[in-house]
């Protein structure tokens, strides 16, 4: 069975996202637990985590179908030692709320290594490499952290795929398969695939020959034992293009069958599937749309 929702505001606090969820006929949904561009937010007081979680039950959304999202602020492989300590306390805090709230999942970005080298350089693939192998290694030590500091806890950290944007990481799946091998306690890790992100990462979707290539891969080189959440959206740029913008489904470059695949798809039961589709007014038509693709 499909668990499809949206990421959904929580202006106001963090009680209101469970019953934005349940007014577009969401049932699953992600959100912000703090201001996602502010480092520092007031602690969450008892009565917004009791009003949350009763909210929650009342919406009938499954604590496991909610996908809180951290900062964008948040970069686990920053190259400068005070801004990574920043990220990884910001991080940290970050899991403790999702633990408050009695969440077991947070969706984060792996991180940017910021390291400016020309393409002009003869030795731009070679310093490229260097700079994105560090950096992940920077990235699983950020995450090594982050568990031994909530030592106990049963949230995961769910790693999102990205278009590969920059220099942020983890645009292809080699990059998620290493900061995988190299966190201590892989029960408490995970992949949120982000449909946008993975076609213009240059991993194809649009037929069913294309979209069982690119799942085969993830299987293969991840694997869908840490598959836990998807973000549902389509595509402004074009396959492969490594820019990050989302469309409405069915008006990017993605189109409707990607979306009937993975409706589809065993694979994809029992998670939460995310639409950040860019108009939020016809998130309760998306979400219709999107179990009308569901075959008999």
């Amino acid at each position: 069975m499909k668990f499809v929702g949206a990421h959904v505001s929580a202006s106001g606090g963090v009680e209101n996202a469970p019953l934005n969820a349940k007014n577009i006929g969401a049932k699953a949904f992600a959100l912000f637990t703090k201001n996602q561009r502010q480092w520092v937010a007031k602690p969450l007081t008892q009565a917004s985590i009791d009003a949350f979680k009763a909210n929650l039950e009342a919406s009938g959304i499954l604590p496991k179908h909610v996908l809180p999202h951290d900062s964008y602020l948040i970069n686990l492989g920053h190259p400068e030692e005070e801004k990574l300590e920043k990220s990884r306390e910001a991080f940290i805090d970050e899991l403790r709320r999702c633990e408050q709230l009695g969440l077991d999942k947070l969706n984060f970005h792996p991180g940017s290594h910021l390291v400016k080298i020309s393409k002009r350089d003869p030795q731009y693939e070679e310093k490229l490499r260097e700079a994105e192998l560090s950096c992940l290694d920077v990235i699983a030590e950020s995450m090594n952290a982050a568990i031994a500091a909530t030592e106990g806890s049963e949230v995961k950290l769910v790693i999102e795929n990205t278009a590969g944007q920059g220099s942020n990481l983890g645009y292809r799946f080699e990059h998620l398969a290493h900061l995988i091998d190299k966190v201590e306690d892989k029960s408490r890790v995970g992949i949120c695939l982000d449909t946008c992100h993975t076609f213009t990462a240059g991993y194809d979707l649009r037929t069913k020959e294309a979209y069982d290539e690119t799942m085969e891969a993830f299987g293969r080189i991840v694997g869908f034992e840490y598959l836990m959440g998807m973000h549902i959206n389509d595509s402004k740029p074009k396959l492969g293009s490594r820019v990050d913008r989302h469309h409405s489904l069915g008006q990017g470059e993605i189109g409707w069958d990607a979306f009937r695949f993975i409706m589809n798809d065993p694979r994809m039961d029992d998670i939460p599937l995310i639409l950040e589709t860019i108009d939020e007014e016809i998130w309760p038509e998306e979400i219709r749309q999107l179990y009308a693709l569901v075959e008999a």
